[in-house]
């Protein structure tokens, strides 16, 4: 039988994906017992303390076991965590060398939503793809500069190392381990049992661009300022660059470096950003849509929204806004 840790970190959880993860996982054992086969997984919460108090007390975890006394797992999962990375990452340091190790020895790893951080932390993942929440990817790249942070990715899968994006996107992310690991038709039954999208690959739609601004590069803040506020024009990266009396190439690099994305990225996120919120919000069509954020070729738009959100215009309006679904 192997062996299956959902880690219980210290003062920094979301009680959430450590349930799911541990029902979801119960049931796929479930269903093999019920199917003639034996159980795949012996399941069990590890941590470093006997009890773990989470949102303020109002829910404890008590892991079966002290990661001290469990010298050989088969898979990892660590859930996901509450705001301060920073602090997660400091009171975890017994933690974040177990999961390194036990790595080392063979076993893999999947962290749910920003438990990236504390995956990041063990330095496993440098050089490595990976995906979080999207309203963490900035202070993601701002800790964890060696990583290849994808966070459009729902699940990266690379070297016996598992990473989802946010929230209850940690579902699928277990639908696909069962895959992974049980069989195709066992992951199916726990989709439909826990009514979990399969086979689900983005988590483009569910992103809210804000811009990445935690740098301390001010020609590049004033030049995403003037992006932001420019929204219907058509904008050059040789204007930009003139503008702000920066040469071309150094223009880019800086941008790049202080944003993650190209000038023309950052202007595509800015524009389609603003579409969506318009086609959440009215009945105007496509084409006033396009126009008002400084497309004039409907091709290029639908492609370029396509590219960020993974939906069409018309696709995306019909999923969120209200009037549409009457």
């Amino acid at each position: 039988m192997k062996h299956l840790t959902i880690v219980v970190p210290e003062g920094q959880n979301n009680l959430s994906s450590i349930v799911g993860a541990y029902k979801i996982f119960t049931r796929a054992n479930e269903y093999w017992v019920n199917t003639g086969k034996k159980e795949l997984f012996k399941i069990q919460l590890a941590g470093i303390s006997k009890e773990v108090n989470l949102h303020e007390g109002l829910f404890t975890v008590k892991p079966h076991i002290s990661i001290t006394s469990l010298n050989k797992t088969d898979l990892i999962i660590i859930p996901s965590l509450n705001h301060n990375y920073y602090d997660a990452v400091k009171d975890n340091k017994l933690l974040i060398n177990w999961i390194e190790n036990q790595y080392k020895a063979g076993a893999e790893v999947a962290s749910i939503c920003t438990g990236a951080f504390l995956l990041a932390s063990t330095g496993l993942l440098d050089g490595k793809n990976c995906s979080t929440h999207w309203a963490a990817a900035e202070n993601f790249r701002m800790m964890f500069p060696k990583v290849k942070l994808h966070a459009d990715q729902l699940i990266t899968d690379e070297h016996g190392i598992y990473t989802n994006g946010g929230a209850y996107s940690f579902l699928n992310l277990m639908v696909y381990l069962v895959e992974k690991y049980y069989d195709r038709s066992t992951a199916i039954f726990c989709s439909k049992v826990f009514q979990i999208e399969i086979d689900r690959q983005s988590q483009s739609a569910f992103t809210i661009f804000t811009g990445q601004k935690k740098h301390e590069d001010e020609i590049v803040r004033k030049a995403q300022d003037y992006i932001e506020n420019k929204l219907a024009e058509k904008i050059s990266v040789a204007h930009l660059s003139a503008l702000f009396s920066v040469g071309r190439r150094n223009f880019d690099r800086r941008f790049i470096k202080a944003t993650g994305n190209t000038p023309v990225e950052y202007a595509q996120r800015v524009k389609i950003e603003s579409a969506k919120k318009t086609f959440e919000t009215s009945q105007k069509t496509v084409s006033e849509v396009m126009y008002a954020v400084g497309y004039s070729d409907l091709k290029a738009f639908r492609e370029v929204f396509r590219k960020i959100t993974g939906l069409s215009p018309l696709e995306y309006r019909q999923k969120y806004n209200k009037e549409s679904l009457n």
